[in-house]
């Protein structure tokens, strides 16, 4: 069994680059395997391992500068999530590409899982999905507006356009973990928003404590592992992922025209060029290869 860690913190980090290779020196030490991302602003990622493993790496970041109050978020899968680990160096650790945006001044009110269905059923309060198309494809809140970005960092543009629409309204958003609405949130309180909230702990944390019968929630919520999906009680749902496009599909998209493994879906099918194609089909090849010798491929 392994167990997965989601986390994400924001605090000021002088030297981000020097914080990288003790990290990934400590995953190898306990065979912890994931993506971390650190950045002046903080660090973000998911990570999975033995228990052991992800208490080691836990206690590492809860001791950086700032992070003593790091919250995480636990699921676990019987299959490895992530085949190799990656500490990456990046200008943010989400990125929104608003150089004023800053999540440790100020964010909006946090409504815990017990009370999002309450806010989000108010006639005054518009819910706003913060996540890319892809994701709201396979599920979202009841209700909820969906800004059919392809990137967070489309969010600003997004709103800029639409503001005029929620005139007089309280503004609830959501993300799967909450990190984007904590830049989101910080941004709209810069556009003179007065009342915006956000869920705590993001989709992961309702789906894991709000019963199925009382959820608003329908369908599965994205996640960026080997899972693809996750449903209530964060149980794994019944995504794969198109290795063309990284988009999700359902076990019946692949009957379906346009579809060929590692290669393309009914949703990109027409989207790449030949010579990707090609690529992908020796992507594919080389991963098959690697499986039938009990090796992980490294692309």
């Amino acid at each position: 069994m392994y167990t997965i860690a989601a986390l994400y913190h924001f605090s000021r980090f002088d030297a981000p680059d020097a914080l990288r290779p003790p990290l990934i020196a400590l995953c190898a030490q306990h065979e912890v395997k994931g993506t971390l991302l650190v950045a002046a602003e903080g660090i973000n990622g998911t990570i999975a391992g033995p228990r052991a493993g992800i208490d080691a790496v836990i206690a590492h970041i809860r001791a950086l500068p700032g992070c003593a109050d790091l919250e995480w978020k636990e699921s676990t899968a019987t299959e490895p999530p992530f085949g190799k680990m990656k500490v990456r160096l990046k200008r943010e650790i989400v990125t929104m590409g608003q150089p004023d945006v800053d999540p440790l001044a100020k964010v909006g009110h946090y409504v815990n899982p017990a009370e999002w269905n309450d806010l989000i059923g108010r006639d005054d309060v518009a819910v706003i999905d913060t996540r890319n198309d892809y994701e709201v494809a396979i599920g979202t809140f009841n209700g909820a507006i969906d800004p059919e970005t392809q990137s967070f960092g489309e969010f600003p543009a997004w709103w800029e356009a639409n503001k005029d629409r929620f005139h007089n309204k309280k503004i609830a958003m959501f993300c799967t973990g909450g990190i984007r609405c904590e830049k989101s949130t910080n941004y709209l309180i810069g556009q003179g928003v007065e009342d915006v909230f956000h869920l705590k702990g993001g989709i992961l944390k309702y789906l894991e404590d709000v019963p199925q019968e009382q959820s608003s929630w329908q369908g599965d919520c994205f996640v960026f592992d080997n899972r693809v999906s996750v449903g209530h009680g964060l149980k794994e749902g019944p995504h794969m992922l198109c290795h063309g496009c990284r988009r999700p599909i359902l076990p019946e998209d692949t009957t379906k025209a346009g579809y060929e493994a590692g290669v393309s879906c009914l949703h990109c099918v027409d989207q790449t060029s030949d010579a990707d194609k090609a690529r992908f089909r020796e992507r594919q090849r080389q991963m098959s290869l690697a499986k039938s010798r009990g090796e992980t491929h490294r692309s």
